[in-house]
């Protein structure tokens, strides 16, 4: 009787096992798939790797960076340009301009602002917008301002760059920006400094509450300084602008009589 092991019906039982995922042949002598050998070979040691390895990143001092970065300008335009070319700050990433400053360098009065909004972010230039306004007004009211010869004022922010959505300034942008702004300060030279907001206050005071803080004379970046409310506070609470007016007489005394 002919075996029914025909070729064809070989090759149609491999085929069949290859499609029932099978990758290598039956060996002719069995294997206990469940034997433990007696003795275990321990695994051998790896070589040790020659080529190329990972290096973890190292972390940057970006407010050693800034130091650094401040210290070496002795112009403004220095000064400018090293804030321009400052890559530690993720706000730069995603704002239009680079907000630097505006009135006249030289001033006995430098305002220290916040951070740029969407209209300064667009010009160029700090306090343009409606908070801006109310500011040149304020100034108007004791004959200041930033295009005023006879009695001109300096203007620049904690932060040259736009935050997102005009959030808050974070810990470490503030940190990190610092020290650019006390080299700002210490060129522009100002008899006294007027510390806009709560933030313009962390920055050069280290304390927050400007409720409790405006009105009072301190020292900041070795100036006299004042502490006032931001305009744009006083455009949603117009009823503290008779304490801003207190603090412009304030203003004005202090340059008077020194």
């Amino acid at each position: 009787m002919e075996s029914a092991n025909t070729y064809w019906a070989d090759r149609a039982l491999l085929e069949w096992q290859v499609e029932l995922g099978a990758t290598e042949a039956i060996c002719e002598a069995p294997i206990d798939r469940y034997d433990v050998p007696a003795v275990v070979e321990k695994p051998k040691a790896v070589a040790a790797q020659t080529g190329p390895s990972f290096v973890a990143p190292v972390k940057v001092d970006a407010v050693a960076v800034a130091e650094r970065a401040a210290a070496g300008a002795q112009t403004l335009d220095e000064l400018r340009a090293a804030v321009s070319a400052f890559e530690h700050c993720d706000l730069k990433k995603g704002a239009r301009s680079l907000v630097f400053s505006d009135g006249i360098p030289g001033a006995k009065v430098m305002i220290v602002g916040e951070a740029p909004g969407k209209e300064e972010d667009r010009a160029g230039k700090p306090f343009v917008g409606r908070a801006g306004q109310m500011l040149d007004k304020m100034l108007a009211a004791i004959g200041m301002g930033r295009d005023r010869a006879d009695a001109p004022v300096y203007i620049t922010n904690v932060l040259p760059w736009r935050p997102p959505q005009n959030r808050d300034p974070k810990p470490d942008e503030i940190a990190m920006m610092q020290p650019f702004l006390l080299r700002h300060i210490a060129l522009v030279k100002p008899e006294v400094l007027v510390v806009v907001g709560n933030w313009s206050c962390q920055a050069l005071l280290g304390k927050r509450g400007i409720t409790r803080l405006r009105g009072e004379w301190t020292q900041a970046a070795g100036l006299p300084a004042l502490p006032m409310f931001h305009p744009a506070y006083l455009l949603r609470s117009p009823e503290f602008k008779r304490e801003a007016w207190a603090d412009l007489l304030s203003l004005k005394a202090k340059l008077r009589d020194g």
